[in-house]
Parts: C-alpha cells; structure tokens; sequence
C-alpha cells in the first residue's frame, strides 16, 4: 500500500495545478445524469413550477425549434440486487407536444464492451400530448451483468414530465418488453471480457488519480490563499492519498477476482463453442432482418454484401452512405405526339429491363428524409411492333413497314448505359440503440424524383419468321437504325422497402430525324437491394 501511496504522490506532483471541471465531472456530481446525443438542446433536470411544489418531478424540455437527436436523464447503479432476476421498472409519464417521441429506457451492460439487455419503449412510443400515465420497462438481468442504467429520454421536440421511478424485482414469468432480451444475449467472449476487466482495473486507477488531484489542488489554493497552514496541508494531502490508495486497493482487489474467475470458467471450458460459431457463413438472396450473430457472417448474393457479424452488419447499412444493387423490369412503349394510345407497339409484350450499382448518401448528417442517389445502369428497351411490322432504314428516317413475310417475332432493342440522379425521400425512422442514433434506409416508405442521362451501346433489331421451306429463321441485324446516340429523361419511383413503383420518360426522341417524335416511356418495379 505505501508504493501505491508514495506513486500517486509523485503522479501528483508532476501534474500542473488547475481548478478547472469539464461538464462532464460537473454533471456527474448529480445524481441524475444528462445525456443523449444533443443534451445541450433540452433543458433537464427538477421541476420547479408551482404546480409540482409538493411532488419530486424530473422533466426534460426542447429548447430549439427542429432537434435531431435526443436528451435522456439517467442513472447508473451496480446490478449486485438484481443479479439472474427479472427487473421491472416503473415510472409515470406526462408529455406535452412530443413530435417524434419519448420513453423511458433500461439497459443491462457488461462493462462498456456489451450490451446484455436493452429496451427503450420505441416500439410502444409516448408521442404528442399525454396526462400522467403509468409507465413499464422489464428486462432480465444476466449474472455476469456489472451496471444497470435507466431513465427517461425525448427524442426531438415537445416536453416530458416524470416521476416515481421504481425498480423492483418480479417473477420470472413476467415477459421482457425489449428487442434486446436479457434471456437471449449474445456470448460476450473470453477475450473481449478480460480486455473489459483490465480497462476497468485502469479505469478505478485514473479515476482516483484524478480526485486527488482535485483535492491536492483545492488543498494548495487554501494553502495559498492562507486559509490553512503549509504543514496542516501537507498532512491533509497524504490523508487524502492514503484514502485514494485505500480505495484503489478494494476495488482492484474486486476486479481481480473477477479476472481469476474468467480465466478458471475459460479452463473449465466454458468458452468453448465460440470457436464453432465463428465459422458459420449464411448465404442470403434478397433481404434479410433476422440477426446474424456476433461472431457469424453472411453473404449477401443479392446486394453483393459481406458481413463479418450483427454488429459490422447493422454499422454498415446505417453509414451516411450506403450502396444497392438495383434490378427493375416492366413494359415498355413509345409515345408519339406525347400520346401512348393506339401505339404501334404490343402494350403487355414490350418490356424493359435495368441493372446497375447505386449510392444513397444522407444529405443531412441529423436528418434521415433527404438523400442524394446516384450510381450507374445498363437499360435494355424492348419495343415489338403490331400488325406484322418491323423497322427499315430509309436515308436520315427510320419508317415502320409491313413485311411480306409472316412474322412470328418482331422486336426492336435498344442497350443504353445511364447514370441515373435521383433525390429521395425516405421515411425510415432513425433508430435508438444504446442511446446512440442510427439511420437505417429503405425500412419504410420511399419517393425518388429524379432523371438519368447516358449514352446508347447498340440497337438490333430481331425478326422470326418460317421461310419459304418451312424451316425456322431467327434473323438478327444490328445498325444505328438513325437512333439518337446520347439520351436523357426523367424518372421517379414510389415504394416501400425494396420494392417501388418505377416511371421513366425520355424528353429524347429515339430517332434523330424522323417526322414524329417518338419518345420512350417505361413502368414497371424497382427492387433496391441494400
């Protein structure tokens, strides 16, 4: 103990006298906390109106016109009581003009390295104008839990008011309200929970380090300012690092047993299936919301997506910007004089196709409405004409004749490359997951208004018909057939999810030089996988 005393005085020593706090140490001093990802924008704390004079009430208050984040009040206590228990939290809430919305929040951690339970009401929001109503939060505790910390937050603007939180313990019968269950929490493995014992051994240590030093320096400002004398500081100094040394000892002395205990369940071979479920690799087509697991991969043969378990996966797909396979399909026409009735063209037999690689980059750093999309396609046009017609070049027009010959196909295609530009409005709700914002895409209602510009690979144009012997021709010819080289129009799409409504319209005319303009016009769906 007297190294331990004699090291902390010499740490003292060298360090530069200063009075200052930041806020956090501030706050800290309090037994509720403010916190969230913009707790300047809220007013939080006691209630001091009138009108809850007799009663203990917290509230939490937007103090800015437009947030996009949140404020929670909250504490943090040791799980020592409610260890391999199922814990229920009550509290009574009002809320006043809440716009997005409000809850109260239990979370479970071991350490600052996993989260073993969590719940945060989102599903079951508190939103605009609510009396007093009674709250609940339940979630089971795991034994190698070492904090709880619950409380309140508001996510955006309006005001909330609470009161009366209880924590008690109750049947494990009572189900858990969150997503993240106690019961089912992940494995945290052998290594991560040694590296989280050893940051907390460090953690005890600087943080005592650090309250003496704030006692050394107020104890040189009363020597200083001669409020006490140079001996009388000196003796109350080393009091002080006996203390501090005192506490270091205890509380290393209870993470080390934790350490001994670790390493005895890794040699009893408690850990042993971590090693088995790092190789499980799940191949996936099109979209799946299931959990991955930790320490599992997937690969998503659709959108082209390797993930290296939950956690890569779900920081991945709420990046700023994000990329997606797209494929669309559906009919196609030409209108003619901006008309597509009594087209020259099968309505249901003359389709597009479209493929290509997107990017979807959040225009706002806080805002998940706004997003820039843009990538690169390969659009296939289809165009198979009526009344046994097909196309012939005739100098700089390009006419629709009738052949003589029966045909049993006549389809004309063109291949374009486009870059497509769109702004999009998607209206997935960010989500809240260990009072940290993320913002996921394409969970919800999606609008794309935008256009495409590019440049045409080739035309050709396919005739099928019998000959003279009965036999099967399949004729292929490929040419310009006078189509504009360089093409441009507007699109939009309406949707949810993956799947969307999708309209294109050409403003260029597909032939160069012919009389009537004929412009390209396509509808079918967009399937965006994220």
């Amino acid at each position: 103990m007297q190294k331990i005393i004699l090291l902390i005085m010499m740490l003292v020593a060298l360090v530069t006298k200063s009075n200052a706090q930041n806020p956090d140490s501030i706050k800290s001093t309090s037994e509720w906390k403010n916190r969230g990802s913009m707790p300047a924008s809220y007013e939080m704390g006691p209630e001091k109106s009138p009108e809850f004079s007799n009663q203990n009430v917290l509230k939490i208050k937007s103090v800015e016109s437009k947030i996009n984040g949140f404020g929670t009040l909250m504490k943090t206590i040791k799980p020592d009581l409610y260890l391999g228990k199922t814990v229920k939290m009550t509290a009574y809430v009002k809320s006043e003009s809440v716009k997005s919305w409000a809850g109260l929040w239990m979370r479970v951690d071991y350490y600052d390295v996993g989260t073993l339970a969590f719940d945060n009401m989102e599903k079951r929001a508190i939103k605009g104008t609510r009396e007093w109503q009674k709250y609940e939060v339940v979630l089971f505790v795991p034994t190698e839990a070492t904090s709880i910390s619950y409380g309140a937050l508001l996510d955006g603007t309006g005001q909330i008011w609470f009161k009366d939180i209880i924590l008690e313990v109750v049947a494990d019968t009572v189900p858990e309200t969150g997503l993240n269950k106690g019961r089912e929490h992940k494995e945290i493995s052998f290594e991560k929970r040694a590296k989280a014992i050893a940051n907390q051994i460090k953690k005890v240590t600087d943080n005592e380090k650090k309250a003496l030093k704030t006692e050394v320096d107020s104890l040189d400002n009363q020597v200083a300012n001669g409020i006490i004398s140079k001996e009388k500081g000196e003796e109350l100094k080393l009091k002080k690092a006996q203390f501090r040394a005192a506490n270091i000892e205890k509380n290393i002395a209870i993470e080390e047993t934790k350490l001994n205990q670790l390493v005895q369940d890794k040699v009893d071979g408690k850990f042993e299936n971590e090693v088995i479920s790092r190789d499980r690799t799940k191949l996936v087509l099109g979209i799946n919301t299931d959990s991955i697991g930790e320490h599992s991969r997937e690969l998503n043969l659709t959108g082209l997506k390797f993930y290296n378990g939950q956690k890569d996966k779900h920081n991945r797909q709420s990046k700023r910007t994000t990329s997606q396979m797209v494929f669309a399909a559906g009919f196609n026409n030409l209108m003619t004089d901006k008309k597509v009735a009594n087209s020259d063209f099968k309505y249901l037999d003359s389709h597009f196709y479209e493929w290509g690689l997107t990017y979807n980059t959040r225009i706002l750093k806080e805002d998940n409405l706004l997003h820039f999309k843009y990538g690169m396609s390969l659009m296939y046009n289809n165009l198979r004409a009526t009344d046994n017609r097909y196309f012939q070049k005739n100098g700089e027009q390009t006419d629709l004749i009738t052949n003589t010959v029966n045909l049993d196909e006549s389809r004309f295609r063109n291949v374009y490359v486009m870059v497509p530009l769109h702004l999009e409005f998607d209206f997935t709700k960010k989500e809240i997951r260990d009072n940290v914002s993320y913002f996921r895409t394409h969970k919800s209602v999606r609008v794309g208004l935008g256009g495409y510009a590019g440049f045409r690979l080739k035309s050709k144009q396919i005739l099928s018909f019998d000959d003279a012997n009965g036999n099967d021709v399949k004729q292929k010819t490929k040419g310009n057939y006078n189509v504009n080289d360089f093409n441009y129009g507007l699109s939009t799409y309406v949707g949810y999810k993956a799947t969307s409504l999708y309209l294109k319209y050409d403003l260029q005319p597909l032939f160069e030089n012919n009389i009537v303009d004929q412009n390209n016009i396509s509808l079918g769906l967009r399937f965006d996988f994220n």
